[in-house]
Formats: C-alpha cells, structure tokens, sequence
C-alpha cells in the first residue's frame, strides 16, 4: 500500500534496485512519495547537521541542522530546472514527478549514508577530535555520501533508458555532467552559508564572511594536520588560510 510507505521502501538498496526502480514508474499518487521522501532526508540531513555543529555547541547544532538540509535542497532547486527542460529536449519522456522521485531517492540515500557515520564523528569530537580533523571527515562523509546517492540516481536513469524506453541514452550521460554542476553549486552555496563547524573559541555565528574560498581552506586544513607543531599567527579578518608564521612571512 503507498500509505504505508516504509524506510525500506523510500530507499534502494543492491539488491531491489530494479524492483524498487519498477514500482515508481507503476505508481499513480507519486506526489505521495516525493513528499515522504523530501521529509524523510530532511530528518536525515537535520540530524547529521546537529552532529556536525555539536562540536561548536548546542546553538551552532541547531544551526547546522537547519543549514545542512536548506543546503541540499536550495543546490537541488537551482539546479533541477535546467537538468529536466535539457532531458526534455534530448527527447526525455519521463513525467516531472518520476523523475522527481528518482533525483529525491538518491538525496534519501545520501542523508541515510551521512547519519551512518554519525557515531565516528561523535566518538571523535568526545574524545578530543582536532578541528581540522573534523573539518576534512565531515568534507569526505559528504563526497562518499553524494557518490553513493547520484550512483543511484544514475542506475534508475539506466533503467529507464534500457527497460522503459522512456529516457535517451545521451540523456544518462549529460546527468555526469549535471552532477558536477549541482557539486560545485553546493560548494559555492557551503561557502556563503558556514559556519558549521567552528571553532570552539570562536564563539557562535550565524553566518560568517571568510576571505580565501574553499578550496584554499581545506588546503589549509591538510597543512595545520601535517604540520601541527608549526606556529600560526592568524591575520585580522581573514580565514584561517591567510595566515604568517612567526618570523613574519607572509604565506
């Protein structure tokens, strides 16, 4: 019954791929599904967001809890328009709420895959985990998670293409490009949201203005792991990855 839609049945898993692919495009009320799915990862994303700010305290928790899922959710709305008018062009004819459904259930599988590794964060910031640390684990929970997610994602599109005729080939390749599109969204849109992690003698933040990007902070972040001992003098204003050492050189 789609009343009774369970965890089980909301997520694929390797073994009922093609089964759980089958039941979306017979489903009738798939607006049923997209909402318990769109639920269901909020609850996921939120929960993994209060792990990853909890090292910042109880308010940037809570903080991080609502970023994380607003996160997810604002790349998707950015970037799905224009991933469905080009497959509608290239001679999709999947309906909007199917593949809906489809993008939805991949999203579901990342949140689900992001809350699994929950415990090692926690076990790491109990016991004394380094900033930087957590910084560079939570960045790999999230591109394990993602590749998992659009793995799935792209299986269904696959057998849509091969066993429904409903979508073109070309069609499941433009999708590897779409996903590098909705990764460097998400990037640009991490960046303007942090923080959610921060440090503990930073006190709390909303939202906080970095110079630099991201891709120089998690330089940064590897450097002060591989060289812990090496003293840091932070410049005014600046993300930690402007920064001089003690002789007054800028780096």
């Amino acid at each position: 019954m789609l009343g009774k839609l369970g965890f089980t049945d909301l997520m694929p898993g390797l073994n009922n791929k093609d089964e759980f692919f089958d039941r979306i495009f017979h489903e009738t009320k798939t607006w049923y599904r997209i909402w318990r799915l769109t639920l269901l990862f909020i609850g996921l994303t939120f929960l993994y967001g209060i792990v990853m700010g909890f090292y910042s305290g109880f308010l940037q928790a809570i903080t991080a809890g609502i970023k994380v899922p607003v996160l997810f959710l604002l790349s998707l709305l950015i970037c799905f328009p224009a991933f469905f008018v080009l497959q509608f062009i290239l001679g999709s004819k999947m309906q909007l709420s199917h593949m809906t459904v489809i993008i939805l259930s991949g999203f579901v599988l990342t949140g689900a895959i992001m809350v699994s590794f929950a415990p090692i964060i926690v076990l790491f910031v109990l016991t004394g985990g380094n900033y930087y640390f957590l910084q560079l684990l939570h960045i790999a929970v999230f591109v394990i998670a993602g590749i998992f997610g659009m793995k799935t994602v792209l299986d269904a599109l696959k057998y849509s293409c091969e066993q429904k005729n409903v979508y073109p080939k070309i069609g499941v390749e433009i999708f590897k490009f779409w996903v590098v599109i909705l990764a460097f969204v998400g990037i640009q849109l991490a960046w303007n949201m942090q923080p959610f992690l921060a440090e503990k003698t930073e006190g709390y933040s909303l939202f906080k203005k970095y110079k630099g990007n991201f891709y120089t902070a998690v330089i940064y972040s590897i450097h002060q792991l591989t060289n812990p001992a090496e003293k840091v003098v932070k410049l005014p204003n600046t993300h930690p990855e402007i920064y001089i050492d003690t002789t007054g050189v800028e780096k």
